[in-house]
């Protein structure tokens, strides 16, 4: 009997961590895809699905300042997808691009929150050479919440290391003043 109680212990104990890991295996997914749907939607200048990753009170921190809540995010960005639409010449049948590009997703999830690092870069084929460069690089440190069974952005600090936010160190990145 004994032996049969621990048996069946160690069978729950596996059971319930291969739960566990399935279940932080699909909110890193899901993390993941939101993460390259805001992406995607900013490049193409489709702000619904841009918001559709934002939690109603998010917080946008960026090279432009502070956006609080939605709506003056929706009015930042979409004055930031404009520029990018405004700049096709008349009668144009091509246009060049730009492309966000995320990687190194680093995701830790604490039941219905998770915070994430994430490396970005931007390149471009908009060059008097007409091949592609780099133009931008830095990292995102966000915040999320799941509502409704889904993971949305509550903060997200979009640190460029190429403009003005650029910084010595960033402790969100484990980095420390090199001085010291």
């Amino acid at each position: 009997m004994k032996h049969a109680l621990l048996s069946l212990g160690a069978v729950l104990i596996c059971t319930m961590s291969a739960t566990t890991w399935a279940g932080y295996a699909d909110d890193r997914a899901e993390i993941e895809n939101l993460s390259n749907r805001y992406m995607i939607a900013v490049d193409s200048g489709d702000m619904d699905s841009v918001m559709a990753t934002w939690a109603v009170g998010g917080v946008l921190v960026w090279a432009n300042g502070e956006e609080r809540g939605k709506d003056a995010i929706r009015k930042a960005m979409t004055g930031f997808s404009q520029a990018r639409a405004s700049s096709i010449p008349k009668g144009a049948t091509s246009w060049p691009r730009s492309r966000h590009l995320i990687t190194n997703h680093v995701i830790d999830v604490q039941g219905n929150t998770a915070k994430t690092l994430v490396y970005w870069f931007e390149i471009t084929n908009n060059t008097p050479q007409k091949d592609v460069q780099l133009v931008y690089f830095g990292h995102y440190e966000d915040q999320l919440v799941r509502q409704n069974g889904h993971w949305l952005f509550t903060m997200r600090k979009v640190y460029n290391e190429s403009l003005s936010n650029r910084l010595l160190f960033y402790p969100g990145l484990g980095e420390k003043d090199p001085r010291k």
